[in-house]
């Protein structure tokens, strides 16, 4: 997780993220962003999680660095891959310190970089415009002006993943600009907005393919969506206990079935990142670069 110092609107962004708003006071926004984030480290770490927290840095200026999820992602063979992004003050994110750090304790094999295909304009931002099924090798993917078809079957095939990709919109037949705004994969569980998906057939393939993998499906609406309740991770703490991360706008979403389907599948987690999901359009999951990588020996 990267601890923001001038987290804020980020005018790069906006045109293709419409869950963004503008908060009028900027340096305010930094304030609270910032004691949010600190306040959903806290909660992470009293609930037996371990996190790798790294300061962002004043220079370059990089306003959604909150969101490290989108530019990196992290594999069980070893593997990092490194994402082409839309936004130009986004690829200033990728920093080569924060792997340098990660291999004090965990084992990198080797470092695959997407970022080369930017110079095309096609692009595909990690685990946003992906949502991985790791244990069945699948990659759920919306497409848009940020997940390129082009680029995900190359990470498909460098990965060894099988891609599933269809077009996702929102209530006002807007693109969705990432996935895993709309869905959410755990270990035995997937919640879905399966009503973005206005195709027919690809929406049937996305819920035939969840359930062959013996996911409960748990499906939210529109509204439940723009408060982020398809925004979530399911993670591990060092007792091996499941847990699954929201935010407390995503958990307030819920109603009390799907909160008790899910609680069959991990304990719900949650902390209030309001300033963070207003002025970045994102939340809990887009806030966590989960790592997969092997422990160093």
């Amino acid at each position: 997780m990267i601890r923001p110092v001038s987290f804020g609107f980020n005018e790069q962004t906006a045109g293709s993220n419409a869950f963004q708003n503008r908060d009028a006071d900027q340096q305010a926004v930094q304030d609270k962003a910032l004691a949010e984030f600190d306040g959903f480290v806290k909660t992470l770490k009293e609930n037996g999680v371990n996190v790798t927290v790294i300061d962002d840095t004043s220079q370059p200026h990089t306003p959604d660095s909150i969101f490290p999820n989108n530019w990196v992602s992290f594999h069980a063979d070893g593997t990092i891959f490194l994402y082409p992004m839309q936004a130009e003050n986004r690829r200033l994110e990728r920093r080569e310190d924060i792997i340098s750090k990660l291999e004090d304790t965990f084992k990198v094999a080797h470092v695959i970089d997407l970022s080369r295909f930017e110079a095309e304009d096609k692009f595909l931002e990690g685990t946003g415009s992906m949502v991985l099924d790791r244990e069945n090798k699948i990659a759920y993917a919306c497409l848009s002006p940020r997940t390129n078809k082009e680029v995900l079957t190359q990470f498909c095939e460098q990965a060894d993943y099988k891609a599933i990709s269809f077009d996702a919109v929102d209530a006002h037949n807007k693109a969705i600009y990432h996935t895993n705004v709309l869905m959410c994969i755990g270990s035995k569980f997937a919640v879905i907005c399966a009503d973005s998906i206005p195709d027919l057939h690809e929406k049937s393939k996305v819920l035939e393919t969840l359930r062959s993998t013996q996911k409960e499906v748990v499906t939210i609406t529109f509204d439940q969506m723009n408060r982020f309740a398809g925004n979530m991770l399911e993670v591990k703490n060092a007792t091996g206990e499941n847990l699954i991360v929201m935010s407390q706008n995503a958990y307030q979403a819920l109603n009390e079935q799907q909160k008790t389907i899910l609680k069959k599948y991990g304990k719900l987690v949650y902390a209030d990142i309001n300033t963070i999901e207003t002025n970045g359009g994102g939340s809990a999951r887009c806030m966590m670069a989960e790592v997969h990588l092997p422990q160093a020996s």
